[in-house]
């Protein structure tokens, strides 16, 4: 009887410890004006979280992102659906990540196509990931939507648009989703 005493608290001992681990985050972005990687700083700094910067193999120079240009290269990739620009500097270890923040500006009311090169280089099995965005004037409200359709096996949490937020704002977005 002492014997399965000792096994069951043991157990009761390590499922606490489980439920007590920290959940580890990661705070991945594209930024091409340099908008999205501030604000993704400062969410790194309130949350804890690792920051990684989703960078394209090719950068995008002004005249790639003139979205008044048709020939763009930024307006070419958006017009694809099945674009996907590469990226460098892959993650070697996001199985180690419990909670993902994926943070883009808007292109065309969505997140641009390089986030979906982003999102299927990876494993999201049991992750939750959290999008954010800054715009121009755009919602993040149709990109929500769109990586929720395409991805839809992802553990979505609402997404924000985080144009100039403050620490506090910041907080309470990572209070909301719970991390």
């Amino acid at each position: 009887m002492a014997a399965l005493l000792a096994i069951c608290l043991s157990a009761c001992s390590q499922n606490n410890k489980k439920e007590s681990k920290q959940m580890k985050v990661l705070v991945a972005y594209f930024s091409a004006s340099g908008v999205t990687e501030g604000v993704a700083k400062q969410l790194a700094e309130v949350t804890g979280g690792e920051l990684h910067k989703i960078q394209p193999e090719q950068p995008y120079t002004d005249a790639d992102l003139d979205w008044r240009d048709k020939q763009s290269r930024s307006s070419v990739e958006m017009q694809d659906k099945n674009s996907r620009p590469a990226i460098t500097n892959k993650l070697a270890n996001m199985q180690d990540y419990d909670v993902v923040y994926v943070g883009f500006p808007i292109w065309w009311y969505t997140c641009p196509t390089i986030i979906n090169t982003f999102m299927e280089a990876y494993d999201f099995k049991g992750k939750t990931v959290i999008p954010f965005a800054t715009s121009g004037g755009s919602s993040i409200k149709k990109a929500c939507e769109d990586l929720k359709a395409a991805y839809p096996d992802v553990n979505w949490k609402e997404g924000k648009l985080l144009n100039r937020a403050s620490k506090q704002e910041l907080n309470e977005l990572r209070e909301q989703s719970g991390f």
